[in-house]
């Protein structure tokens, strides 16, 4: 299970839009992954008990906000020599907060999470077990700005491991909380 935020189709048509030039130089044998499946995670969850399930969704709504949050896709690099990404501007702050927040209701409810610290991103692809020169792919997603998009919703997901095409995990909506969008400035 995890918790995330989904960017909107005109975001993620940008950012594909604009991953031609990214995999034209980028190394061979990447998996990449599927724009249906992008997504920001807020808190990677693993494996839950289906008993803990009511527990950490009552947890996670007492911490939510509706407070608006302004995104964009901005920016990117690579994670050592296996992931390359995209990152975010606007809003990171308030995005870390609720990150933390989610964090902590899942610990309350004795889910386990790890102990990295939060770095807000949209996994693009994975070297898997080789390594490869991601820098100038890294490059080319530093250069990256997307529209700038209100925060709808956050969810919590569930992941079925190889249940998508191709063998891909299904992401599948446990718990949605709405979120209200900035009104005129």
């Amino acid at each position: 299970m995890f918790v995330s935020v989904r960017p909107p189709a005109d975001a993620l048509a940008a950012l594909d839009a604009e991953l031609g030039r990214v995999r034209a130089i980028a190394p061979s044998g990447l998996r990449w992954t599927r724009p249906e499946q992008w997504h920001l995670t807020l808190a990677f969850l693993g494996e839950v008990a289906d008993d803990t399930v009511p527990a950490l969704t009552a947890a996670l709504d007492a911490v939510m906000s509706d407070a608006p949050m302004t995104l964009r896709l901005a920016g990117g690099g690579c994670f050592g020599t296996n992931v390359l990404w995209v990152g975010l501007a606007g809003d990171v702050h308030a995005l870390r907060t609720l990150a933390e927040a989610v964090t902590a209701a899942a610990r309350g409810v004795a889910v386990e999470l790890d102990d990295r610290p939060y770095r807000p991103h949209l996994t693009l692809a994975r070297a898997g077990k080789t390594s490869a020169d991601l820098r100038p792919a890294a490059g080319e997603l530093a250069q990256i700005v997307g529209p700038t998009w209100d925060v709808d919703a956050v969810h919590l997901m569930a992941s079925r491991l190889g249940q998508s095409p191709g063998g891909s995990a299904l992401h599948a909506p446990i718990a949605t909380w709405p979120r209200r969008r900035r009104g005129p400035a």
